[in-house]
C-alpha cells in the first residue's frame, strides 16, 4: 500500500504529532509512505528525511499557530499525483489543511483521520473550525483516536465512533538504551547537583502544561531535592522571574542524547499538564519506559491518566492542586520502595500498550482492514 502522511511539520521539528507520525512511517517496512507538511520557511521543497519523500509547502504567516500557505493546494495536488497513494492518513488538528485535502483528495483514496486532539485553545476561531472538522470527520474512512478515554469523552468524534479505533502513540524504546557511556554521564549528571534526588520535567513553556503548578510544590516540597527543569518557551522568562528558588534549576531545550541521560538521573519524573490539550503524553511514557515513578494531575477528557494509572504506574493529584503535588513528591522521595514499584510497573505498561512495534502492528493491520 501507498500512504501519504499529513502532519502539520516533520522533521528536523520536533513535536508531539511529528514524532507520531515519523514513528509510523520509519517503523512500517511493509508500506510505502510520504509526508506532507508545512515547511518552516515561504519557499516550497522537497526533501527526504531517512529515505522518506516529503513534500513540504511553504507558509508566510502563522495565526492562532495556525501557518497559512498559498502555495498548500498546489502543492498537496503534485504530492497527491506523484506519489499516487492508495490512504491519506491526515494528522488532526490541522483545520487550514484539513479544508484543502477535502477540495482536492480524489474519492478514490481511502482517508484516515488520526485524532490526536480536540481544538481547545483556539476556542475563539472554533465556530470557523468546526464546519471543516464535520466535514473531514464524514469524509474519513477510518478514524484513529490515541486512547479509550479521549474518544469517550471528545464531542467531535461522538457521531462518528462506529468508524473509530484505538492507536495509542508510542515511545521509541530503541531511543532509551541504557549503555556504559549512558550510565556514566548519568553519574556526572549526579554529581552536579551533589547526589540530592532529582525531580524531572521536560516539555514546552506553555499554559497548558502546568509549570507554575510544578513550581508552587516545588517551594513547598520539604525533602532536600532538585527540580530540573527541561525545554523552553514562551512562559520561560516570565516562570524564571516569578519562581526564583534555590532548588529550582532551568536546563533549556535538551538534545535527545543528553535526554535519556535526564531520565535515567531523575528520580521522579514531573508531568503537571492541567487540560486536556495533553491528550495523551509521550515524555511520561517515556520517563515511564526509563522506570521512573510520575506525578500528574487529574485531568479531565485527557488520556494521561490512562497512560500512568494512579497507584500502578505514578500518583495522581487533584488537577492544580500544589500542596497535594508536592505531597505526592515528598512521598516518592521518602519510599525508594513505592518508588521503585511504581516504576517497574511503569516500565512493563510501556512494553504492554506503548511501544513503536505495537503500534506498527495495530496499524498495519487497520489499513489492511480498510483497503479490504
Amino acid at each position: 500500500m501507498r500512504i501519504l502522511h499529513i502532519s502539520k511539520y516533520y522533521y528536523p521539528y520536533i513535536g508531539g504529532v511529528e514524532n507520531a507520525c515519523k514513528a509510523i512511517v520509519e517503523g512500517d517496512s511493509e508500506n510505502q509512505y510520504a509526508v506532507f507538511c508545512f515547511a518552516e520557511a515561504r519557499n516550497n521543497y522537497i526533501d527526504e528525511v531517512n529515505g522518506v519523500k516529503v513534500y513540504r509547502a511553504g507558509a508566510f504567516m502563522t495565526i492562532s499557530r495556525q501557518a497559512i500557505s498559498i502555495s498548500y493546494m498546489s502543492m498537496l495536488r503534485r504530492a497527491i499525483k506523484e506519489f499516487n497513494p492508495d490512504i491519506v492518513h491526515f494528522h488532526w488538528a490541522n483545520p487550514f489543511p484539513a479544508a484543502v485535502l477535502l477540495a482536492v483528495l480524489p474519492k478514490r483514496v481511502k482517508l484516515v483521520v488520526h485524532w490526536h486532539m480536540d481544538v481547545v485553545a483556539q476556542r475563539k476561531i472554533y465556530p470557523f473550525i468546526k464546519p471543516f472538522e464535520t466535514l473531514l470527520l464524514k469524509r474519513a474512512d477510518l478514524v484513529l483516536a490515541t486512547s479509550e478515554q479521549y474518544l469517550e469523552h471528545s464531542k467531535p468524534l461522538q457521531p462518528y465512533r462506529y468508524k473509530a479505533k484505538i492507536l495509542p502513540n508510542c515511545v521509541d524504546i530503541h531511543e532509551f538504551v541504557y549503555t556504559e557511556e549512558v550510565e556514566q554521564a548519568v553519574k556526572q549528571l549526579k554529581e552536579k547537583y551533589d547526589g540530592k534526588k532529582i525531580v524531572f520535567f521536560v516539555g514546552r513553556h506553555i499554559k497548558y502544561k502546568g509549570l507554575p503548578y510544578l513550581l508552587e510544590a516545588a517551594a513547598k516540597v520539604k525533602h532536600d531535592c532538585v527540580f530540573l527543569i527541561g525545554g523552553n518557551g514562551p512562559m520561560t522568562q516570565e516562570l524564571k522571574d516569578t519562581y526564583k528558588l534555590s532548588n529550582v534549576h532551568f536546563v533549556g531545550r535538551i538534545s535527545d542524547e543528553q535526554l535519556i541521560v535526564y531520565h535515567y538521573a531523575a528520580s521522579i519524573f514531573a508531568f503537571p499538564s492541567i487540560t486536556k490539550n495533553e491528550a495523551f503524553g509521550i515524555a511520561l511514557a517515556e520517563a515511564m519506559y526509563c522506570k521512573k515513578p510520575a506525578v500528574t494531575f487529574t485531568i479531565p477528557d485527557s488520556g494521561v491518566n490512562w497512560v500512568c494509572p494512579n497507584g500502578e504506574c505514578g500518583l495522581e493529584s487533584p488537577n492544580g492542586d500544589s500542596v497535594a503535588l508536592a505531597a505526592s513528591i515528598d512521598r516518592l522521595l521518602a519510599d525508594d520502595e513505592l518508588a521503585k514499584r511504581l516504576g517497574e510497573n511503569g516500565h512493563q505498561r510501556v512494553m504492554k500498550y506503548f511501544t513503536r512495534e505495537v503500534m506498527i502492528d495495530m496499524l498495519k493491520q487497520y489499513y489492511k482492514d480498510l483497503m479490504a
